[in-house]
């Protein structure tokens, strides 16, 4: 028997690294390549490997300890060929359970895996994850003890938890009973299945069945959320000048339309500034093509008793505000008194979601897919502006614009959102 050191292998320049995970105890017997230890450094988590096989004499370092190459991990007795465990003969092996097809691969990721359902590990057996695994594991809300692992020596890698969601979500599909697009096997919030008689348990309850609109809606905004990796930029506008030109439109018009909104003005605006940026306004196909579209349907979220409802006004640029004002109040009415069509809901390229006067100072909408974008409104409040001698009352709009990450970077959201304010502040020259 030999005792053979392992080291932490050279990392050149990187300063810190830190072990996150140890896999190993003394007396634990271990194979050659077997992880048994991670280790993190601002540009990758790593496993460090066993080099050959043996027993664990002794574990020389912490959980959370600060390391650098050429220190010592763990002493390892090797093992002779001769004391290998036997290998159970071939035809003693249980016969193997037949995979299942392969699922198809979700648009923009790598085609999963053919393989047998996700199987529950048996009671108490560890679960071998990275921390970067749990965190993401912990924000999709599944339960580690469900998943598959594929990696070496049983590691759970981030592939396997996108893989049960890609089934789960298949399986919903095939159903189209259940709820949740995720079906049994995401975790509820504590690790417990909730029901009435859990809730009874602690006072008086009541039940309010979710409506038909609701249902519909809320399965798409879960798939979309699941599917599409949302980020939000935050930005506002100074529309002193606009509600003025508002309140004189109005005035103008009164006994003979109906008053303007400040959101007939915003969709006027946003539609010349997705002109100048087609990706805002556009769709990923086949996760791999992008369809940029050259008319302008903007959806509008309207609150009704049924529930959320989008109705798309179409050919946004080619029209006054005076007839998308009449449009949109027949729509919304529409919806309201649930007389929408359901051509009135399609072909939308682009969703704005208003809050209107019910308050708050910005939200992240949830992108209605398949579009890239949604642009989310607040209520605008009178705020002060230095403008370069004093502070004076201006009246901002704060908004926001939640968008598809596959498509849209950062930049080009902020410049979108730059080229929407500017447009908003000075709509009269948007409008020429």
């Amino acid at each position: 028997m030999n005792s053979i050191p392992i080291t932490i292998p050279d990392f050149g320049d990187v300063q810190e690294i830190t072990v996150i995970e140890i896999f190993i105890r003394p007396g634990q017997r271990v194979e050659q390549e077997e992880a048994l230890i991670s280790l993190e450094s601002e540009k990758a988590v790593m496993d460090i490997p066993a080099p050959l096989s043996g027993t664990i004499e002794e574990v020389l370092l912490r959980e959370g300890q600060q390391v650098k190459s050429g220190q010592l991990i763990a002493l390892l007795t090797a093992e002779r060929q001769e004391d290998r465990p036997d290998t159970p003969p071939e035809q003693t092996a249980a016969p193997a359970e037949a995979p299942e097809p392969t699922e198809p691969a979700a648009p923009g990721g790598a085609a999963p895996r053919p393989g047998p359902p996700p199987k529950a590990q048996e009671p108490g057996a560890p679960v071998h994850a990275t921390p970067s695994v749990r965190a993401y594991a912990r924000k999709l809300g599944i339960d580690l003890s469900l998943v598959q692992a594929s990696g070496p020596k049983g590691r759970l890698l981030k592939e396997d938890l996108e893989l049960l969601l890609r089934q789960a979500i298949r399986r919903h599909q095939e159903d189209g009973n259940r709820a949740a697009p995720a079906g049994a096997a995401l975790a509820a919030m504590d690790g417990k299945e909730y029901g009435e008689e859990e809730y009874a348990l602690y006072g008086e309850i009541s039940q309010l069945p979710l409506g038909r609109i609701q249902k519909i809606s809320g399965e798409r905004l879960h798939t979309s959320w699941l599917n599409i990796p949302h980020v939000t930029h935050f930005e506002q506008a100074d529309i002193s000048e606009l509600e003025e030109f508002r309140q004189q439109l109005n005035r103008e018009n009164e006994g003979k339309e109906p008053r303007l909104s400040l959101l007939v003005f915003v969709l006027k605006a946003v539609a010349a500034t997705l002109a100048h940026f087609p990706l805002v306004n556009s769709s990923l196909a086949a996760g791999d093509r992008v369809i940029l579209k050259h008319h302008y349907h903007l959806g509008v979220a309207v609150d009704t008793p049924q529930g959320l409802l989008v109705p798309v006004i179409r050919d946004v640029e080619r029209k006054g505000v005076l007839e998308i004002n009449r449009e949109l109040r027949e729509l919304s009415q529409a919806a309201r008194e649930g007389r929408l069509q359901p051509g009135e809901m399609e072909g939308g390229s682009f969703t704005i979601s208003s809050l209107g006067k019910l308050g708050g100072t910005n939200f992240t909408p949830i992108i209605n897919a398949p579009q890239a974008a949604i642009l989310g409104l607040a209520k605008s409040s009178i705020q002060p502006v230095w403008d370069g001698s004093a502070f004076t009352p201006r009246l901002i709009l704060p908004f926001s614009l939640s968008y598809d990450h596959r498509i849209i970077d950062g930049a080009e959201a902020a410049r979108f959102c730059a080229a929407l304010a500017a447009a908003v502040m000075d709509l009269k020259r948007t409008l020429l």
